[in-house]
């Protein structure tokens, strides 16, 4: 047998960098580093050495570029990812909630932090954490629960059966998620007589898991039964690339479909058949099919609460709930009947099942009721209005300005709700939402993975002042790298959505906007001078008319492009929408919370978990 000699931090890069996906590009496009002791002598030589083949691009915080990564691939429909190291201790740490944020959305990415010292010479070291009964752990064991794939590279030897576990894990589309190796630093510098044959070019095939015929016949002689149908588009429609298989399933049954916030932009918002978003941020039009719906099918979705209005959503007394879903632990949920395969695999054998059966619409008014309600919403104000725009009027700014190729993204706060609701999806994937784990600061670091991933397209981060605060350093890497994005911040002056929910469950408005915190000198934010300080071309605005002025001068602008508008904290659109369960105290001295302790048990006693 042939070997190479080189160290663990030299093989682990080779094999990475030979690893492609079906398309005959390599799966892991690059790496994310930040370097610091636990990683800058091995894994930085060994990405040195190979940085004509892979690429390395520097972040500004550990957690921000892992959100990059992620969004690289959510972006592809996890037909590529992107590996990020960090050093040991914070730089790791630092990593968790993206971790965390990969496997909520089953988005695959590499996390390599590096780790203390196997052969515990110099213990304790720099950054080590310390467990005072267990001589096992670091910091890295935090990465456990929210890694679909975790070992830690005490010999070089075992990335010989850890990266293809690996790749196996980030390239299945049952166990898609994050991987974490965490890597030893005085392993990642030792060397090993490597099998040649072990750095061969591979390629990773995506499993089209078929249906079992059982579950099949049994899902079709269900629906043969059923009288109003419905279909909700979730995640696992991008992933399948099932966006075809959904829209004729959906005509030649004429079952009305709706969408979730990850399932948003499989059917073009003005399909016939597109009855709009579904739950909590739903639109009216969507939430009526449901509710009217004996037969609910999920495709590629995980029920989340806000699908489900917190499973009140589905009000008809003797419904069924079916759940096509390629991972067994979704298909399985909340007494689902499963039917376990592909989305696009499993839509097309269904469909045969059945052959001959097709269904009533709803009445399509409904859907057009719903349009007019958004369409007033986001009109632009009139000439006589001098009070602050609404978040709902900069979305119609942003959607009158938007071509075929625009990407509109975010996260968390008030906007994904709004967006929700409001944002007519086209294409698909031109809704990029991380609403799974909800992260505020995934937004600026999001929107320069997806512009990686997809260069033609045109992206729009919609971002409030709240999530700036929280993660804003990778502008500074977008303007490093020459990549173009569109920022939209919107300051309403704090976190206007809880204050919104606060409110809404009868507490008084409290800590949640800035004049609400304490407080000794009000707060008095320059957005715009900020952005503009890390390089970005920025303008401030005071008008939607100003707004969409802005957004037509970003398209002659070649790097970041920054608008800040001051919106209003309290307006939301109250078409559309149902319950979300968010317990209201059982006990107070105050009224507001009592009345509202009362609706909050008024809306349990709709709730169906089964």
């Amino acid at each position: 047998m042939n070997t190479i000699r080189l160290t663990a931090a030299q093989a682990a890069i080779r094999y990475i960098a030979n690893q492609f996906n079906e398309d005959g590009v390599p799966f892991i496009a690059g790496c994310w580093a930040i370097f610091g002791h636990g990683n800058v002598a091995g894994l930085g030589e060994a990405l040195h050495a190979e940085r004509e083949n892979f690429n390395t691009w520097r972040g500004h915080n550990e957690q921000t570029m892992a959100h990059s990564a992620i969004a690289y691939s959510k972006q592809l429909g996890r037909r590529r990812a992107m590996m990020v190291t960090s050093s040991i201790g914070p730089g790791a740490t630092n990593m968790v909630t993206a971790a965390a944020l990969a496997h909520v959305n089953r988005i695959p990415v590499l996390f390599m932090p590096g780790d203390v010292f196997a052969g515990r010479g110099p213990d304790p070291v720099l950054q080590q954490v310390e467990d005072f009964g267990d001589g096992t752990i670091s910091a890295n064991d935090c990465f456990r629960p929210v890694s679909r794939y975790f070992d830690r590279i005490t010999r070089p030897e075992q990335l010989l059966t850890a990266l293809p576990r690996a790749f196996r894990t980030m390239t299945d589309p049952a166990d898609c998620g994050p991987v974490t190796l965490a890597f030893c630093q005085d392993v990642q510098a030792e060397a090993h007589d490597w099998p040649e044959d072990f750095f061969a070019p591979r390629t990773w095939r995506v499993r089209r898991v078929q249906p079992d015929p059982v579950e099949l016949t049994m899902i079709a002689a269900l629906l043969k039964e059923a009288t109003s149908p419905v279909i909700i588009a979730g995640g696992g429609v991008h992933y399948s690339g099932a966006h075809a298989a959904l829209k004729e399933f959906a005509e030649t049954f004429n079952i009305p479909v709706v969408e979730s916030q990850a399932g948003k932009s499989s059917l073009p918002w003005d399909h016939p058949l597109n009855f709009g978003p579904v739950g909590v941020t739903g639109a009216s039009s969507a939430n009526a099919v449901c509710a009217a719906a004996d037969v609910v099918i999920g495709v590629g979705t995980r029920f989340q609460d806000f699908t489900t209005g917190s499973w009140t959503l589905f009000q008809t007394p003797a419904r069924k709930l079916v759940s096509l879903n390629v991972q067994a632990y979704d298909a399985a949920k909340h007494g689902a009947e499963p039917l376990c395969a592909d989305a696009a695999a499993g839509l097309a054998a269904l469909g045969r099942a059945m052959a001959g059966k097709r269904f009533d619409a709803p009445d399509a008014a409904l859907k057009a009721d719903w349009f007019m309600a958004a369409d007033q919403v986001t009109a632009a104000p009139g000439a006589d209005e001098n009070a602050l725009p609404t978040d709902m009027q900069v979305i119609g700014a942003v959607q009158r300005s938007a071509g075929p190729d625009t990407v509109v993204m975010c996260a968390a706060g008030t906007m994904p709700g709004e967006l929700h609701k409001l944002w007519k999806a086209g294409k698909p994937m031109s809704y990029h939402m991380e609403y799974g784990y909800s992260c505020m600061g995934y937004e600026i670091a999001g929107a320069l993975g997806i512009k990686m991933a997809q260069p033609e397209r045109d992206v729009v981060c919609m971002i409030g002042d709240g999530s700036y605060m929280m993660a804003n350093s990778e502008l500074a890497t977008a303007v490093m790298m020459g990549i173009k994005i569109t920022l939209v911040i919107t300051d309403n002056r704090g976190f206007g959505c809880i204050n919104r929910l606060q409110i809404g469950t009868g507490g008084a408005e409290f800590n949640n906007l800035l004049d609400h915190a304490h407080h000794v000198n009000r707060s008095h934010i320059d957005f715009a001078a900020h952005a503009g300080s890390m390089g970005a071309m920025t303008r401030k605005v005071a008008t939607i008319a100003e707004l969409e002025a802005a957004l037509f001068e970003a398209r002659a602008v070649p790097g970041p492009f920054v608008v800040v508008i001051d919106t209003d904290p309290y307006p939301s659109t109250e078409a559309g929408g149902t319950w979300w369960d968010v317990a209201v105290p059982e006990v107070s001295t105050r009224d507001n919370v009592r009345k509202a302790r009362e609706n909050y048990i008024r809306n349990l006693k709709a709730q169906r978990a089964n």
